[in-house]
């Protein structure tokens, strides 16, 4: 029976469904944008899926930058996974990320569904052709601006988009961590493992066709521990890690197995005796293929000098972290090779979006980046934030005329789009919240008790900075934090105005990392898997003493109220009656529409 062909006409097709595709589709449509999710897995989540199970990492750095965690949808996510997954089972993240998509009522998602042509005129996409072989079906599916989030840059290339892959030599930006000499090898992949801990001795019964490993091999390559291993089981960047994909995966599952064999049955691990191999990835975890050419290409000097770009839309804060292609093919090198850092730094727009194809827009690990530059912004918390600011811009110009991203990132459209994004949580360095819109600004604000000044929450910032954030930052506390338990916060407008939604962001303690991991180890170090102690739970909104909002188990970040219709008021009230264990009230912004 030959394929149906299903034709769609959308405002915005994401390709990819990863983290970066996932918040690109989540914001776009959260602002009316309807969209097109193409997923060629069964699952969402790319490398912190349950195929893969590699656990989010980001400007934190583990924990090692407190204050700098991601905020806005990727906060949102970690923080519904932490309460409502405690037992840190990668089937029930995939589902949150299935949740938040399929219940979106302006997403189409197409699950196992790949991505195969564009069509493409006088440099802009018309619209892309995907296959569901599951089903039998085709899809044509038009759109003003697309996105390609699927790493490998499947979209770009079909469409034409000028990309690069590999590593540069020093002379072609002036990197001083660039190679000597540009070759085509990139960071290799991993397939990772989980073990399970018994109560009596478990065998391990090793393949004939596993890797052998001794002791010499592990010279800078730790075992510690054997619930989850590990992330330098790597190897294949020497070759192409599309094309030879399958080699790859191949030759992965013989390194990983032969580890296990060695933890098992070498006799230098005898505390491992009660342990069992529980789970083997099946596919690699991929970190590097194409990376796509845009207006400006991130260099070493970007993040290293934590330059704040006029057009930022994105931040980020991970180590310069090379690998060396090989990965365990050279047990002489250290797996890793961090230049690490202090401060932030942003990523431009011009780095989201193609230089040669009009309406494409891109992010996550292929973003228009250096190889060097790529081994910080690779991480995924620094796609998801890349991949919110992508899709709050296809949302915000999707009725401008034209579909060429090269024009519409005005100044005007560019300041808009920043202001967009603080509005939804997302922080972008040394850029206070100057919405006209909001009344906050405009208000009287005072609270019952104050340990910290309750007019912190209309200073514009959503988080407490620290000096080491970068130049432009000083240590200072941004939130509103009461003396003692029930507290109340007013805001009085000069005058009475037509009220229709109130947004209220609260404490979810940035000061530690928030993680799913199957580490026990970072795990054990990050904040609490279940509703953060400094996080308000019970409160009520009043206004002029009349309540129209009242929540009695709060565990999110951010929270907006709308009205079902116009109050006209005067005077806005937060009743807090209850956090999750600490002794006070935290709120950092409240804003009022």
């Amino acid at each position: 029976m030959p394929s149906t062909l299903h034709t769609f006409e959308t405002d915005f097709v994401v390709a990819g469904g990863g983290l970066s595709g996932v918040c690109a589709a989540i914001a776009a449509a959260r602002r009316g944008s309807r969209v097109v999710l193409i997923q060629d897995r069964s699952v969402l989540g790319g490398n912190a899926s349950s195929e893969i199970k590699m656990h989010i990492v980001g400007a934190d750095c583990h924990g090692s930058k407190p204050g700098t965690r991601e905020s806005g949808i990727m906060e949102e996510l970690r923080l519904e996974d932490a309460v409502r997954n405690p037992h840190r089972c990668y089937s029930q993240w995939d589902l949150l990320l299935y949740e938040k998509v399929k219940l979106e009522p302006n997403i189409t998602l197409l699950l196992d569904t790949d991505l195969v042509g564009a069509e493409v005129e006088s440099g802009t996409i018309r619209s892309v052709r995907a296959v569901r072989n599951l089903t039998e079906d085709e899809f044509l599916i038009r759109a003003k601006f697309f996105a390609d989030c699927t790493g490998d840059g499947r979209l770009g290339v079909e469409a034409g988009a000028d990309h690069h892959t590999g590593r540069e030599a020093k002379s072609e930006y002036g990197e001083t961590l660039a190679r000597d000499v540009a070759d085509r090898h990139t960071l290799g992949s991993s397939i990772l493992i989980t073990g399970r801990k018994y109560d009596t001795p478990q065998p391990f019964i090793a393949p004939s066709w596993i890797r052998k490993f001794k002791k010499e091999d592990f010279k800078y390559r730790p075992i510690n521990s054997y619930e989850y291993g590990y992330w330098w089981f790597e190897w294949g960047g020497q070759i192409d890690t599309l094309k030879d994909n399958e080699t790859i995966r191949h030759e992965l599952l013989r390194i990983a197995l032969g580890v296990w064999d060695y933890v098992k049955n070498s006799g230098d691990h005898p505390n491992a005796a009660n342990w069992a191999l529980d789970w083997v990835g099946s596919i690699p975890g991929k970190r590097e293929s194409r990376r796509f050419l845009g207006p400006h290409v991130l260099k070493e000097q970007d993040v290293l000098g934590g330059r704040v770009f006029e057009d930022q839309v994105a931040y980020g804060g991970w180590a310069i972290d090379l690998h060396p292609p090989s990965g365990v093919d050279v047990p002489d090198e250290p797996p890793y090779t961090p230049t690490i850092f202090k401060h932030l730094y942003s990523i431009p727009l011009g780095s989201y979006h193609s230089r040669n194809i009009a309406n494409l827009f891109f992010a996550g690990r292929n973003i228009s980046a250096t190889h060097v530059a790529f081994a910080s912004t690779r991480v995924m918390a620094t796609c998801a934030v890349g991949g919110q600011a992508i899709g709050t811009a296809a949302a915000l110009w999707r009725e401008a005329p034209g579909n060429d991203i090269r024009q519409l990132a005005t100044k005007d459209n560019i300041s808009a789009l920043q202001q967009a994004l603080l509005r939804d949580d997302a922080f972008l360095l040394n850029l206070p919240n100057t919405d006209a819109a909001d009344l906050a600004r405009r208000a009287t604000v005072s609270a019952s008790s104050a340990a910290h000044p309750a007019g912190n929450v209309i200073d514009g910032i959503t988080r407490d900075l620290k000096a080491s954030f970068g130049s432009w930052s000083s240590d200072s506390v941004h939130r509103w934090e009461s003396a003692s338990l029930p507290a109340t916060l007013s805001l009085d407008l000069p005058a009475p105005a037509p009220i229709k939604e109130v947004h209220v962001t609260f404490d979810t303690n940035f000061e530690k990392e928030l993680i799913l991991s199957m580490s026990d180890h970072h795990t054990g170090k990050s904040a609490p898997r279940s509703a953060q102690p400094e996080t308000v739970k019970a409160y009520r909104l009043l206004l002029d003493g009349k309540v129209i909002a009242e929540v009695t188990d709060n565990y999110l970040r951010k929270r907006i109220h709308t009205l079902a219709t116009p109050m006209t008021g005067k005077k806005l009230e937060l009743e807090v009656t209850a956090t999750h264990g600490a002794p006070a009230a935290r709120v950092y912004e409240v804003r009022i529409y």
